[in-house]
């Protein structure tokens, strides 16, 4: 389900971050989040738990998290969006719908279209940018829901 296994501390903890109560709260509340939250988004869900939080604290958390691998950044496609993260760094595959929200496609069909991408490609793709794919997040922008505003499913 997530890029670190085991409770917020530990996994914080592992990537050499000092684990203070703001970054604990922060980050095991965009763990529990499905739907790729802004950071101010994030900033109000994480408020819930600790009333004390600022808007500071969330931003600065998320760079911590994502410069330490335990959180992924992804820009608006829009360009003039906020930008919206996710604890799942494992490779999987977005849906974005035209309000902005981001949300995983459900496992078994991640898993299908990342496994469809050819070694060969990624080898093309490698040797021509001379970089080495560590890891995929395909990323699919939809017209409209089709879902009525329910949820695109499980996590990927």
């Amino acid at each position: 389900m997530n890029g670190e296994p085991g409770d917020p501390r530990s996994a914080i903890e592992s990537c050499g971050l000092r684990c203070t109560r703001q970054r604990e709260v922060v980050y095991a509340t965009l763990r529990e989040m499905r739907t790729h939250p802004t950071a101010e988004e994030l900033f109000a869900a994480a408020r819930q738990r600790e009333p004390s939080l600022s808007l500071a604290t969330v931003y600065n958390a998320l760079e911590a998290f994502t410069t330490a691998g335990l959180a992924r950044r992804h820009p608006a496609t829009n360009a003039s969006g906020p930008c919206r993260f996710d604890a799942d760094t494992f490779d999987h595959v977005h849906v974005e719908y035209p309000d902005g929200r981001v949300e995983d496609t459900p496992e078994d069909i991640s898993t299908r279209l990342l496994a469809s991408i050819p070694a060969e490609v990624l080898a093309v793709l490698e040797q021509r940018l001379g970089v080495r794919v560590e890891r995929m997040s395909v990323h699919l922008s939809v017209a409209r829901s089709g879902t009525g505003g329910q949820s695109a499913g499980g996590r990927g």
